[in-house]
């Protein structure tokens, strides 16, 4: 069952039930070091459920169980949790150059939008890569997060997230528009991605896709690829081991990042 109070304390944030900036950062960064983007949280071979989820049903897998989950898992719970507290909340969506080549829809990634103090702020607890761990504010500035910079590109059609490490040049995350989002606006995808699972030459339901944050940066695990953002600056490695490779995807899971 959803429930408020025991969110809090699973981001490690208990009591933190403000109204403002400074609480929405913490909640933003807290969510990000607790609870993990992962693939293998949720088995996809009976097809994926994206439109319409049991919100109480996520929370115990995702937060409760603390085994994390994609974009529309995470960031929907996040929703949830910022409206009870009575932020005023919007759902965005966004597409990756990937996630646009694979489903073919600019309805992919779901995060969200707080007004707050006559600012807008883009919220997101639930992109399996690097990105802004602090809620970023939309405007034209370049903003700057533990070592990386972030700035908003609209090109009057649509707005182009760019990140830049402290020794890498400025590359997008995703793109997206202004417009408010339905949860049924995923019905598009939901049903690309369950075409996709059905070819039967396909292994889209054993990708390894996980990630969490840390203190001062952000550690990834793609299929085999290990990257790391540590104060802006990227580590890549490849791991070919089977114990290396499962006690690093094991440590991003738990969180036991030492």
């Amino acid at each position: 069952m959803f429930d408020v109070d025991g969110y809090l304390r699973r981001i490690g944030c208990d009591g933190e039930t403000g109204v403002d900036i400074a609480t929405l950062r913490k909640l933003h960064k807290s969510h990000l070091m607790a609870i993990p983007y992962s693939s293998v949280a949720y088995d996809l071979a009976d097809g994926p459920q994206v439109a319409d989820l049991d919100d109480d049903a996520v929370f115990e897998t995702t937060i409760v169980e603390r085994r994390g989950g994609a974009c529309y898992h995470l960031n929907r719970l996040f929703h949830r949790l910022l409206r009870e507290l009575g932020y005023d909340v919007t759902l965005m969506a966004g597409s990756t150059a990937e996630g646009l080549q694979t489903f073919g829809t600019d309805i992919e990634h779901m995060f969200n939008r707080v007004r707050l103090d006559g600012d807008d702020w883009l919220v997101d607890v639930g992109y399996p890569g690097p990105t802004y761990v602090e809620p970023l504010r939309v405007c034209a500035t370049v903003q700057s997060q533990y070592g990386s910079q972030f700035r908003l590109v609209d090109n009057d059609t649509e707005i182009a997230l760019r990140r830049r490490g402290a020794a890498t040049r400025w590359s997008s995350t995703y793109t997206f528009t202004m417009k408010p989002r339905q949860w049924s606006d995923w019905k598009e995808l939901e049903d690309n991605f369950r075409e996709l699972l059905s070819d039967p030459g396909r292994d889209d339901t054993r990708e390894i896709l996980c990630g969490r944050a840390f203190e001062n940066g952000q550690v990834f695990m793609r299929q085999r690829r290990y990257l790391t953002v540590r104060d802006g600056r990227e580590q890549v490695r490849t791991i070919t081991d089977d114990d290396e490779h499962r006690m690093l995807l094991s440590r991003i899971l738990s969180g036991d990042l030492d």
